[in-house]
C-alpha cells in the first residue's frame, strides 16, 4: 500500500470523520491551522492531524486534498489550492452541482491537477453502514482507495467529472428537500390556527407520525445553515435537467429563516422554530459561508 499525505480542507464534523477514515487507512492526515475556528482546532487536535498551518504549505506536503466544506465556498476553496501550485490529487466532496463541479473540474484540468467528483451521502462516519463518499472521474479509484478501512464507505460511478454530484443533488433533493416541506407545513397549519387537529390527523394515520414529525423540523435546526445552499445547488440542477427549480428555492429560503439556530445551545423547541419560519431573517453573513462543514 502506497501510504499518502492527504489535506482535508477543512475538518468539521463531516471532514473529520473523513480524516478519520484515512488515517484508519494508513494514511497521514493534514490540515491547515490558519483562520480556522477554536472548535476545529479542537478536533484537529483530538485526531492528531498534522498541522501544515497554511494552505501554501499544505499543498506543499500532500499528494492528495480533499474538500469538505458548505457549497457556496467550494469554488472560492478550489480556486485558492489552484492559486498555490498544487498538482496533486484534488477531491471534491462537497454539495454542488453537476456543473459547478464540471467547471471546478476544468479549472483543475488547465492547472494540471487530477480533480476528482465526490457525493456524499449519510451524516459524519463514524459507524460502518452508514455513509457514502461516490466518486467519479479518472483518477476515482485512487480516491477511493484512501479509504479502505472504513468506516466511510466508497463507490467509484464512473469516469465522467459530475457523476457523482448529480447522485449526491437528486438523492438530497428528496431527503433535505421534504424536511423543508415538513417545516413549511407545519408553521402554516400553526399560522391557521389548525396545527392540533393536524397533528391529530397525522396520529390516526401512524401513532407516533406527531412527533416524529415535529422532532425532524425541530432536529434540522442545526444544520439549516448549510442545507440553504445546498438546496440552491439541486435548484440549479433541475434548471439545467429542464426541470423546475422554484421548490428548492423555496427550501433555500425555509432553511435560512431557521439558520441562526446552527449554535443553539439545546435543540429549539417547536414553537420557536415556527416562530423563525414564519418571520423572515436576515440571510447568513459571509462570514459563515466557509466555515467547517
Amino acid at each position: 500500500m502506497v501510504v499518502e499525505q492527504i489535506g482535508i480542507l477543512h475538518p468539521g464534523d463531516m471532514g473529520i470523520s473523513i480524516a478519520a477514515s484515512a488515517q484508519n487507512s494508513g494514511h497521514t492526515v493534514y490540515w491547515a491551522s490558519a483562520g480556522r475556528s477554536a472548535a476545529t482546532q479542537r478536533r484537529a487536535a483530538k485526531f492528531e492531524l498534522r498541522d501544515a498551518q497554511t494552505l501554501a504549505q499544505l499543498c506543499a506536503e500532500c499528494s492528495i486534498i480533499v474538500s469538505v466544506c458548505p457549497p457556496d465556498a467550494a469554488e472560492t476553496v478550489a480556486e485558492q489550492v489552484i492559486d498555490h501550485g498544487y498538482q496533486g490529487i484534488y477531491l471534491d466532496a462537497n454539495a454542488i452541482a453537476p456543473q459547478r463541479a464540471e467547471r471546478i473540474g476544468q479549472a483543475m484540468a488547465t492547472a494540471n491537477i487530477s480533480f476528482v467528483d465526490g457525493g456524499i451521502i449519510g451524516g459524519p462516519a463514524w459507524q460502518p453502514g452508514t455513509t457514502w463518499l461516490y466518486l467519479s472521474g479518472p483518477q476515482a479509484e485512487t480516491a477511493a482507495a484512501c479509504f479502505a478501512a472504513g468506516p466511510l464507505a466508497t463507490q467509484v460511478i464512473g469516469e465522467t467529472i459530475g457523476k457523482a454530484s448529480a447522485l449526491k443533488m437528486c438523492y438530497a433533493a428528496y431527503t433535505k428537500g421534504t424536511t423543508a416541506l415538513l417545516a413549511a407545513v407545519v408553521a402554516t397549519a400553526d399560522q391557521l390556527d389548525v396545527g392540533e387537529e393536524l397533528y391529530q390527523q397525522w396520529a390516526r394515520e401512524e401513532a407516533d407520525a406527531a412527533k416524529r414529525n415535529v422532532q425532524r423540523v425541530r432536529g434540522v435546526t442545526a444544520k439549516a445553515w448549510r442545507f440553504a445552499g445546498e438546496m440552491e445547488e439541486i435548484a440549479a440542477t433541475f434548471r439545467a435537467a429542464g426541470l423546475p427549480d422554484g421548490f428548492h428555492l423555496a427550501a433555500a429560503d425555509l432553511y435560512r429563516r431557521i439558520a441562526h439556530f446552527k449554535d443553539a445551545a439545546a435543540t429549539p423547541a417547536i414553537e420557536e422554530v415556527l416562530s423563525a419560519l414564519q418571520h423572515t431573517h436576515a440571510t447568513e453573513s459571509d462570514a459563515t459561508k466557509t466555515e467547517d462543514r
